[in-house]
């Protein structure tokens, strides 16, 4: 899934060239292209589907080079997860229909790459032996309000992995109190809004509790994967609600269990997130950009144009990011505020700045 706009890693992020796109970490690869290269490990890559905007089709391709046409699922507007799923379904249905399927967002941190992989094949494997929704949920390791939070039962459910359990609750964001609670509890996992499943379980979730998006999508037998098929996606999604799959589908479905992993995971949605994710100097402070000199400032991220001189003093706890034609200065503890500013620039000083 590649069709998010980043819009709270703005200003770096923009609506023309969202955060999946870009060398966000400093690797040298995107967020997208390392998602690519992590699934090219345990599959042919003629089996991996990007879908994403239409307006990105032509990045998705310099991005991943020998990547065809076929394989790139073009959304006409943004509609949530859910449709996103389905309309990747019946393109894969009319290719293969026992197919088990991985969906996973395009810009998330993966560490313990090599974990990441073998607990994908075990939740593979369990989807292909059972009509089960499985979607994976992180350990967590400390009260965060930015995640859901997924409720497991005890027991074990599926003797060649004690880790997969069935699901209890859904809880989204909390409040800080409650996350607390959460994390005492023990028996709850941060959603990673990665989820794996058979095509036939995850089809028949969509004809049981989201049957108007199902049969909107169903209508394109015949025409996926010929040149009648984006006329009919635009048509789709004009008419086709807003809605997530965890809300549509996982909250509500009867078989649905989690497997419980660790492979340094962060699906890096704000500021904050990268700076935990990223090496930082002796005050806290991390830093991209050759030039920038800090003055009496700690715990601080900044990010500033490779040549661009520089200078901080005083500052602690702030983030500040400039990206071409804009400069943000926000306290971190505010970022959550970024969303609103991005609105309140669009509004009052025009789409070029966002």
């Amino acid at each position: 899934m590649a069709g998010g706009i980043g819009a709270r890693f703005w200003p770096m992020s923009r609506t023309s060239h969202p955060k999946q796109f870009i060398d966000i970490l400093g690797t040298g690869e995107t967020l997208i292209q390392q998602t690519y290269k992590r699934f090219a490990k345990i599959m042919n890559t003629e089996n991996i589907y990007i879908v994403t905007n239409e307006a990105y089709k032509l990045l998705v391709k310099e991005q991943i080079p020998g990547i065809s046409d076929e394989q790139i699922l073009c959304e006409s507007a943004r509609r949530n997860t859910a449709p996103c799923i389905a309309y990747a379904n019946y393109r894969i249905l009319a290719r293969d229909p026992e197919a088990c399927i991985v969906v996973a967002p395009s810009d998330h941190i993966i560490l313990k790459e090599e974990i990441f992989l073998e607990n994908i094949l075990t939740a593979l494997q369990a989807a292909g032996e059972h009509d089960w929704l499985l979607t994976l949920g992180i350990r967590p390791s400390r009260p965060d309000t930015g995640y859901g939070y997924i409720q497991f039962e005890e027991g074990s459910v599926y003797p060649k992995d004690p880790h997969l359990k069935k699901v209890k609750t859904f809880t989204e964001k909390p409040d800080l109190e409650l996350a607390t609670t959460f994390l005492k509890c023990g028996d709850f996992l941060w959603n990673a809004g990665i989820f794996v499943w058979s095509l036939k379980s995850i089809m028949k979730a969509f004809s049981d509790f989201l049957p108007e998006i199902n049969i909107l999508f169903r209508k394109g037998i015949g025409q996926y994967g010929t040149p009648g098929e984006s006329a009919f996606i635009n048509e789709a999604y004009g008419i086709c609600k807003s809605i997530s799959i965890d809300y549509g589908i996982m909250e509500k479905a009867g078989d649905v269990y989690v497997l419980a992993v660790d492979f340094g995971w962060s699906d890096l949605g704000t500021w904050g997130s990268l700076y935990e994710n990223r090496s930082k100097d002796e005050n806290g402070n991390t830093v991209v950009g050759k030039n920038v000199m800090l003055f009496d400032s700690s715990n601080c991220i900044v990010n500033m144009p490779q040549e661009k001189l520089v200078v901080l003093e005083g500052l602690n706890d702030y983030i500040v990011v400039e990206s071409e034609n804009v400069l943000l200065v926000c306290k971190k503890s505010d970022e959550q505020q970024i969303r609103q500013f991005v609105n309140d620039v669009r509004l009052e000083k025009g789409e070029k700045y966002v």
